[in-house]
């Protein structure tokens, strides 16, 4: 939890997520116990910031009272603890944003103090981001408030000061000036700030201004306190007037590479390293070729406080061909600025030495780009010069570490996709101004690009000539493509093959051997599979130099390149000869991966199976499509069926086109697998339509006749589903018992899931409940939280039909632990559906929060079908709250959903018909109503919910004035669901409005003569 002070008075939970906290009296409590987070407040302080005004007549109850609701505004009673005498807030100091704001105040003093920069603004910049308005802003009324507002505005005040200082001691005097005269017209008697203000200006030039700053505060102190400047401000004012002040000393303009071009998308890495270069003398920045080393050295340099002092020096070192002319192009770039050596002293004989003697006399930078071609040498050389020169700072440039004791790196990957995004727009617009590029175009050059800067560039180049759409097309051919780079830039950064074929020829061969053989790796790979895959002799050793060389990447346990580095090893593997049997050892190893952890998926184990799949996925995929390719019939088969379950749980719209071209291999595919894949392939897949009657018979019974069914039983819950959906009773109930008797124990499971929702579709409610039980039991059993997790959401939908709100809560909720496990898009749903129970509970502000925490889960659009449910929700609750234009636009956005997912015109009408007439039903639009009616039968007939379109019915015929006919109606939900629905308030409202229109006697009979109906009646009737 987080209590933010500096402003409004708020708490935020660990998700992120605000607290509601209510009344004024509550914030009150809520902020003084922050002000002491950790530490016990007395009792009778806390009755004195109160009710300091006036007092309670019972105080200690009424506190008692206040802590009460505190404790569950802030989520439990251990959040306030009462100790004798008084109440502790159970929060660290670092919590709570004023107290973590004090303590960034104070560090950056200190490292101020300690002539620290860099440092001290990043700390300072960090503690003035905490405010986001007047401290206690919304306490205006509390005793306490007052006073210790007064502290932080003035602690505030001071850290603004601390960081103009900071910035000023950089050389940022032009950056900082706007704000220093923004903060000067705040503040008009701040002497400290005055003085800021005329430095600045003078730096940069305008003595006048600075001298009309000092007789500004002078006239204000005057008029306001009859007081004359104090002794700081005057010394200030002489020194501006004697020109001495503050005054750029001339120095030598050190020689850098021009900057031509905005700097993106690097802000943070360049903190990183200005802070490093504060703490440290070695800072390597490191990272892959086109990754924008040297312009983010560049930049740093320049923010350095060297730069202005002149004692900067930067040496390319792309050029220098052996180690021992390494010092000889640093004494280049020493002599090009006319450094000499102190009078009368001769420089020493080795260029080593001569470098050191010229370097001597203070603080120094020296910048060493393009390390990687010589990286030995010039480790000894710096090594050399960092023991002679106790003041040298060394920025080196490289694309793998110095490795020197002390040395601290600055690693440097790809571009984020929003950093990236900007680059390219705004170098394209450098080409094309004006052009407004597709934003989706745009993120496919960025992301199939790595995010590589140089990339970027040389693409956006490109748009000289072509559409950022042309480009995109053309980059499966990139090193043709972005071939035409800067002219006047080093012939390794001109192209991207260049860049790349600069890093390759550093490799020795058994680098290049396994880095081409790496590149048959789709996606992030462990280091068992680059062993058995690559078959490379001392493996890991040459896998870790590749790493050190910016070639392969490392993060948590993986490796993986680049997609461009990868593309150009996998044209040197193609030229090598060795591509067949890689490729051969890639399917065998992901073959055996899959089958290993497929059995487990419907297990306890289930978690860790499914991160093994989902982080070997691509791979795998690349397994399947290089076995087809080959015609590794088996292999193919053998990794198709090891998908099935993944594919219903992780969805993947390609899985289906894979299946088909596994079929293509025709014969040669073992029977049993293939009339798995074929069945799977037709019965389980996205289309609107179902093979025949008797294709699907022919399906089912071949899987029966090769033994497809018991060997590959996951099959059987598509089967038996497919079945009953499409009315083959006789056949689904065969293979119903044949399940039921299975010898797998998930299969039994998923066999009374089948047969609770058979039973609630035939009517026989009851028995419905008693199978899912059992189903309930089994995935309990056997720890499969798949099968748990949608057992669960239909008996929490079972216990609501029967008015126990509190059961179906419970379940829900064990249903939202359960699918969290799994992963984003089964926790949207299940949330979604805990969001329905809220409502029908009566409980909307529990609705609203679990709807605000799925709309948070679904940013990045995980299973982005899962939103239509939330969308439906957002509705339903806007238009019992009687806010009927909002309930539609809700509609709106959900049809608006549906058509970015290709659903059909006439599944969407039907789809939001339902909802569409309970909001003309609200707003007493009867004839609008009956419009919607038969869209609404037919989309909640399609949703499983027939019961829910005669209770629409219902309220229809009521409001056209016939209340006898809406009892009939409400009967027919009831023989359509096989039980009327007691946990829906609106029905209960219902009811009991037409038992008093028509008395208890004639009611009974109407809605009897609905109920008694037979459920396919019932249905006909409907």
């Amino acid at each position: 939890m987080r209590i933010e002070l500096l402003g409004r008075v708020r708490a935020v939970g660990d998700d992120g997520s605000p607290l509601e906290i209510r009344g004024a009296r509550l914030r009150v409590l809520l902020a003084r116990l922050a002000l002491d987070p950790g530490r016990v407040v007395p009792a009778d302080a806390l009755v004195d910031d109160l009710w300091a005004a006036g007092l309670p007549a019972d105080a200690a109850n009424a506190l008692q009272a206040l802590v009460s609701r505190l404790r569950k505004a802030l989520g439990g009673p251990e959040t306030v603890e009462s100790v004798a005498g008084g109440y502790r807030l159970a929060a660290r100091a670092e919590d709570v944003d004023a107290h973590r704001f004090e303590d960034l105040l104070a560090r950056g003093r200190k490292e101020l103090a300690a002539d620290r920069p860099q440092a001290a603004s990043t700390l300072l910049t960090e503690a003035l981001g905490l405010w986001h308005g007047a401290a206690l802003e919304d306490l205006d009324g509390a005793a306490f408030a007052g006073a210790s507002a007064a502290r932080l505005e003035e602690l505030r005040a001071a850290a603004a000061e601390e960081r103009f200082e900071a910035e000023l001691r950089l050389g940022r005097h032009a950056e900082v000036l706007a704000d220093l005269e923004a903060a000067g017209a705040r503040h008009q008697l701040r002497e400290r700030l005055a003085v800021l203000r005329m430095r600045a200006l003078t730096s940069a030039g305008r003595q006048a201004e600075a001298l009309a700053v000092y007789e500004n505060v002078r006239a204000a102190l005057a008029d306001q306190l009859g007081v004359d400047p104090g002794q700081e401000l005057r010394e200030a004012h002489l020194a501006v007037l004697r020109g001495s002040y503050d005054r750029p000393a001339a120095r030598a303009e050190p020689r850098l590479p021009a900057r031509l071009t905005s700097f993106v998308g690097r802000d943070e890495e360049l903190r990183t390293v200005l802070t490093l270069m504060e703490g440290s003398r070695l800072v390597t920045v490191v990272g892959p070729g086109g990754a924008g080393k040297t312009r983010l050295a560049v930049e740093a340099v320049v923010r350095h406080r060297a730069y202005r002092d002149g004692r900067l020096w930067f040496v390319p070192l792309a050029g220098v061909e052996t180690a021992d002319r390494l010092a000889d192009a640093v004494l280049g770039a020493l002599r090009s600025a006319d450094l000499r050596p102190p009078e009368g002293r001769p420089l020493p004989a080795d260029p080593a030495g001569q470098v050191a003697e010229l370097l001597a006399g203070g603080e120094a930078v020296l910048v060493l780009d393009n390390c990687e071609r010589l990286v030995d040498g010039v480790a000894e050389l710096v090594y050399a010069l960092l023991g002679r020169l106790p003041y040298l700072i060394v920025l080196a440039v490289s694309r793998e570490p110095l490795a020197i004791t002390g040395e601290a790196l600055c690693p440097l990957g790809p571009l984020g996709r929003e950093a990236a995004a900007r680059l390219f727009t705004d170098r394209a617009l450098s080409v094309r101004p004006g052009l407004a590029p597709d934003p989706e175009a745009v993120a496919d050059i960025c992301r199939r690009l790595d995010g590589l800067p140089l990339a970027l560039e040389l693409a956006a180049a490109r748009l000289r000539s072509m559409s950022v759409e042309q480009v995109a097309r053309r980059l499966d051919d990139r090193f043709r493509l972005l071939t035409s780079g800067d002219r006047v830039a080093l012939p390794h950064q001109r192209t991207l093959h260049a860049v790349v074929q600069w890093s390759w020829d550093l490799l020795s061969e058994p680098e290049r051997a396994l880095a081409r053989r790496f590149s048959v790796f789709q996606g992030g790979v462990d280091e068992g599979a680059v062993s058995a895959v690559c078959a490379e002799q001392d493996g890991p050793y040459v896998l870790d130099a590749l790493v050190e060389k910016s070639i392969v990447e490392a993060a948590g346990g993986r490796y993986r390149m680049l997609e461009t580095v990868r593309a150009f090893a996998a044209d040197e593997l193609a030229r090598s000869g060795e591509q067949e049997a890689v490729r051969d050892r890639l399917i065998g190893h992901f073959t055996r991966l899959a089958e290993a952890q497929e059995p487990l998926l419907h297990t306890r184990d289930q978690l860790g199976a499914f991160a093994v799949f989902d982080a070997e996925y691509d791979n795998v995929v690349v397994a399947l499509r290089s076995a087809v390719a080959a015609g590794d019939a088996g292999a193919a088969a053998r990794l198709t069926v090891s998908l099935f379950w993944y594919w219903n749980v992780r969805y993947d719209a390609r899985a289906e086109s894979f299946m088909a071209e596994v079929l293509q291999l025709g014969e040669a595919v073992p029977e049993g697998p293939r009339a798995a894949i074929t069945a799977m392939h037709e019965l389980a897949n996205d289309r609107s339509w179902f093979p025949s009657a008797e294709r699907i018979r022919t399906l089912i019974g071949d899987c029966v006749r090769t033994g497809a069914i018991e060997d590959y039983w996951v099959l059987v819950p598509v089967i038996l589903g497919t079945a009953f959906t499409q009315g083959l009773a006789d056949l689904a109930e065969r293979e119903l018992r044949r399940a039921l008797e299975h010898r797998e124990p998930w299969v039994r499971a998923c066999a009374h899931w089948v047969e609770a929702f058979v039973l609630v579709e035939q009517g026989d409610w009851r028995a419905g409940t008693r199978a899912r039980a059992k189903a309930l039991r089994g995935f309990e059993e056997l720890g499969e939280r798949y099968g748990l997790a949608w057992t669960l959401l239909a008996a929490a939908q079972a216990a609501s039909v029967d008015g126990d709100h509190g059961t179906a809560l419970e379940h829900h909720r064990r249903g939202v632990t359960v699918a969290t496990e799994l992963g984003a898009g089964e926790e949207i749903w299940h949330r979604t559906w805990l969001a329905a129970e809220f409502v029908r509970a009566g409980d909307a502000a529990s609705a609203w929060r679990e709807i605000e925490a799925v709309r948070r889960r679904a940013e990045g659009g995980v299973r982005r079908h899962s939103e239509l449910e939330l969308h439906r929700r957002v509705a339903d609750l806007h238009r019992r709250a009687g806010e009927l234009d909002q309930a539609e636009r809700a509609l709106d956005d959900m049809e608006a959903l549906a058509r970015e997912l290709s659903v059909e015109e006439e599944a969407i009408a039907d789809l939001v018909a339902p909802d569409r007439m309970a909001i003309q039903l609200a707003a007493g639009q009867a004839e609008r109503a009956r419009a919607l009616l038969p869209a609404a039968v037919s989309g909640t007939a399609a949703q499983g919910a027939a019961a829910s379109a005669a209770e629409l019915l219902a309220r229809l015929l009521l409001l056209e004035g016939d209340p006898a006919g809406a009892a009939t109606a409400l009967g027919l939900s009831a023989a359509v669901r096989g039980a009327f629905d007691r946990g829906e308030p609106e029905l209960a409202a219902l009811a009991g409005e037409l038992r008093e229109r028509l008395g208890a006697p004639e009611y009974d009979r109407a809605y009897r003569l609905g109920a008694g109906l037979p459920r396919r009646e019932a249905l006909s009737r409907l």
